[in-house]
């Protein structure tokens, strides 16, 4: 591996994989693995302002007992409404953009993973130094957004839709990784990735 710090950004539509691509990267090689997801719960833990916020917003009908986040009555109308996307987006971008920015400077590792889903779409790639996209079939993504998170075939497809359409990610991605066969498959695929360094990244030198 060469001297320059790779920071990389794990990226991709929802449900194709970025998971199992971290979770691998993690435990196989011991990278230090960031997460948007995660940031994003803390950022709505219960009492806190973004939470509150949000319930000011919506009231009742996004509140689950003891004041926890009801986090598909949530996404129902933020994925039928761009306007209302915006404004929760608007809530907790920022905060996961500090957590980020903490632990890139925090972190004393030469390669780590930013995992985050909506790269493109938050305009975070600044914070990169190559793009990793996750991919698989339009239809295998559907089946398992349906059943990774108990949605309608219809609902998976405005969650799919929601996001910068995947043909775009990989565009601008510097490796791609096809999840459309065998987890083996990806793991090698991940592997080839990671050794490479000859991999040329334009994020930061534009």
């Amino acid at each position: 591996m060469n001297n320059v710090r790779r920071i990389i950004g794990l990226t991709g539509g929802i449900a194709t994989g970025k998971t199992t691509v971290s979770r691998y990267l993690g435990d196989t090689y011991h990278l230090p693995i960031f997460d948007a997801d995660i940031y994003a719960r803390e950022a709505v833990n219960r009492n806190s302002p973004i939470l509150t916020a949000i319930f000011n917003r919506y009231g009742s009908s996004v509140i689950l007992g003891e004041g926890e986040l009801n986090r598909q009555a949530l996404g129902d109308i933020i994925f039928n409404d761009s306007q209302e996307k915006l404004w929760l987006e608007s809530q907790i971008h920022p905060y996961v953009r500090h957590q980020f920015e903490e632990a890139i400077q925090e972190s004393e590792s030469s390669t780590i993973i930013l995992v985050i889903p909506l790269l493109f779409e938050s305009n975070l790639t600044h914070l990169v130094t190559e793009i990793w996209v996750v991919s698989c079939p339009y239809d295998q993504q559907i089946k398992r957004l349906m059943t990774r998170n108990n949605l309608t075939e219809e609902q998976a497809i405005i969650r799919i839709n929601s996001q910068l359409p995947l043909s775009q990610k990989i565009a601008a991605a510097d490796v791609v990784l096809e999840n459309d066969s065998t987890l083996d498959t990806l793991y090698q695929q991940i592997d080839q990735s990671l050794i490479n360094d000859n991999i040329k990244s334009l994020r930061r030198q534009a």
